[in-house]
């Protein structure tokens, strides 16, 4: 390790951290000043993977670009290797999440631009460039300009910028969160098999995300902040590297306590004695991430596939039906989120639900939907739960809407609710009062209904 040197004695020093933040506080205004970090402490050595995870504004970006010296903290300092920092910090590259590449630059051109504003010469820039752009599967498309990529072969470009400077230290913020959920999952992979396969020129790598089984599938160690301030709430060990790329037991049990931790936000988090974190039984539901689709474009999507078989190639359907793959995989994520298709090697495929459901009369469609949803929307079958014990049978939406302020931004919650509403009101679970902002079981919906 960086740092790890025998002295005279029979002692040895404690590792450098390659990169720490040290009691960083960042305020944002002047008349009416807002905090945003609150003596937030993070260290990164050599060899680590980390990744940092917290609810949507709570100051992940703004703790990333502060270590990167893009953003000077109003309170504690950023250490490199010890020294405090002072500017820009030479040790790092980012990578971002909106790829964030010049379109009148070729794909070599936008990855010479680090190693050029470091004055390395045109032949070494070059050839560098191009050593990068192999490693990250793009050789062949050196000459080729941004607008002629994918969003995941732009995304690469964005890598192989930010690695050719050769970082101690790689800062990615979100960086597979503009992908599909297909082109995300496979950059993830092979970012990953580079990283353990020690291929990577950095000597570790920080993350921010707010996907919880990204930070499962690729971290050494995960870092949780709170909100309104941030600050570092738990620290969990990830898995081994042979754990994390297989969706096993051991990664849901992961994501599982990540979840729990993330939804209970004013909830003391104990840890046991061998380092694994107990949450008290009291911590609120995990609520899934809901796209922002109807049902009716879910059924849509289940008779298309079974029009043409029972399996059909995700980009092949867009492609038929008019559409973009990212506007089609929306669609396609609610479909499986109600286990009414599953996505194989980029193919959409019905399950045993959605046989039945593309063949079923409509009332047997809604029975289907009805139970896929309570059987697999936990915010959905919590409403449920809630509108069945209420006296009156019907609560105010605004209780739920702060429950997924926990976990999302505001506007997000208020999206997520709609959602999820409106889904249950497609099959008859329930009905919804705007004016009053009142859900409510049906039957119960008027003043004399109780």
């Amino acid at each position: 390790m960086v740092g790890l040197r025998p002295d005279s004695g029979s002692t040895r020093t404690m590792p450098v951290p390659l990169l720490k933040a040290d009691q960083v506080t960042k305020i944002y205004g002047d008349g009416q000043p807002v905090l945003i970090l609150d003596r937030v402490s993070l260290e990164l050595s050599e060899g680590e993977f980390v990744a940092l995870l917290g609810p949507s504004g709570c100051g992940k970006s703004t703790l990333l670009r502060i270590l990167a010296g893009l953003v000077p903290p109003s309170r504690g300092q950023v250490l490199v290797r010890g020294e405090p920092l002072r500017g820009v910090n030479p040790a790092v590259a980012m990578v971002f999440q909106t790829f964030a590449l010049f379109p009148w630059l070729t794909v070599l051109g936008n990855v010479e631009l680090g190693l050029l504003a470091r004055g390395i010469p045109r032949w070494s820039r070059e050839q560098r460039a191009r050593e990068m752009v192999e490693l990250v599967g793009l050789k062949g498309f050196e000459t080729a300009y941004p607008r002629e990529l994918s969003g995941g072969m732009r995304q690469r470009v964005g890598f192989a910028r930010a690695l050719a400077v050769g970082p101690e230290v790689l800062l990615m913020d979100e960086p597979f969160s503009a992908l599909d959920v297909l082109t995300a999952e496979n950059l993830r992979r092979e970012f990953f098999e580079l990283w353990v396969g020690r291929r990577l020129p950095t000597r570790a790598v920080l993350m921010v995300t707010h996907n919880i089984d990204e930070a499962a599938a690729l971290a050494d160690r995960i870092v949780i902040l709170g909100a309104n301030p941030a600050r570092v709430r738990l620290e969990l060990p990830g898995l081994p590297p042979d754990l994390r790329q297989v969706r096993g037991p051991e990664r849901a049990a992961l994501v599982d306590v990540v979840y729990r931790v993330m939804t209970s936000p004013a909830a003391e988090t104990l840890v046991s004695a061998v380092g694994q974190p107990e949450v008290p039984a009291e911590a609120p539901p995990v609520y899934q991430m809901l796209p922002h689709v109807s049902l009716g474009q879910v059924a849509g999507l289940v008779e298309q596939v079974r029009a043409r078989g029972g399996r059909e190639d995700l980009y092949r359907l867009a492609e038929d039906l008019g559409l973009e793959a990212g506007d089609l995989l929306p669609v396609v994520e609610a479909a499986d989120l109600l286990d009414l298709v599953e996505v194989v090697e980029g193919d959409v495929l019905l399950t045993e639900a959605g046989r039945k459901l593309a063949v079923a009369d409509p009332e047997g469609r809604r029975s289907i939907l009805r139970r896929q949803l309570l059987d697999r929307v936990e915010l959905i079958r919590d409403l449920m739960e809630a509108l069945q014990a209420s006296p009156r049978h019907r609560i105010l939406a605004q209780v739920f809407r702060s429950r997924l302020e926990q976990v999302f931004s505001r506007a997000e919650a208020g999206r997520q609710l709609e959602t999820a509403i409106a889904w249950a009101r497609y099959v008859g679970l329930l009905g919804h009062d705007p004016r009053l902002d009142v859900v409510f079981l049906p039957g119960w919906g008027q003043a004399g209904g109780d």
